[in-house]
């Protein structure tokens, strides 16, 4: 394992930042990312309810961003991207669609409410990584605090309103029809 300095060569008191952990690491949320994105799109086009479509349309476009943002640092900071972990968290998302929901054949509200939910593990997931790189980012000027920060919040926003989704789906998802 290589550690690189984060800091220009001779930076006094820096700590050594082991860009390979960092890379695994990165490339991991990368795949979360990957799979996040084509989640909430896939849930965009099937949910099959106008409100709920309207409320996740610009999480949605959040989502994209985030991921392109997590891009954009990773080459700030040369960390290659590793296709197949890429590749794998598109299979997983994929993979995730063959769940159980109660029906054969068509969608149902529990699908709805599960996909919701996997958005949301993957907002806190997100906000995780953006929360470690800001702790990075007093010792590797590659990163920019202030972004980090509105990154942070950002997530924190599209957890709070992914979480009032996931409640009102409790409601749909468990109404007894009769």
């Amino acid at each position: 394992m290589t550690e690189q300095r984060a800091d220009p060569p001779g930076a006094p008191g820096a700590p050594a930042t082991d860009m390979s952990l960092l890379g695994i690491y990165l490339n991991d949320h990368l795949a979360g990312a990957t799979a996040g994105t084509a989640r909430v799109r896939y849930l965009l086009r099937s949910c099959g309810d106008p409100a709920l479509a309207d409320a996740l349309a610009p999480i949605a476009d959040e989502i994209a961003e985030d991921r392109a943002s997590l891009l954009h640092i990773m080459r700030r900071l040369d960390v290659p991207v590793r296709r197949y972990k890429v590749y794998a968290g598109r299979a997983a998302e994929q993979m995730g669609r063959l769940k159980s929901n109660g029906s054969l054949v068509r969608r149902s509200p529990l699908s709805t409410l599960w996909e919701l939910e996997a958005l949301r593990l993957g907002v806190d997931g997100k906000t995780a990584v953006w929360q470690a790189l800001r702790a990075l980012a007093g010792t590797d000027r590659r990163l920019d605090a202030r972004h980090l920060d509105d990154l942070v919040e950002r997530a924190r926003r599209q957890h709070t309103s992914l979480e009032e989704l996931r409640r009102r789906q409790v409601d749909v998802a468990f109404r007894e029809t009769t």
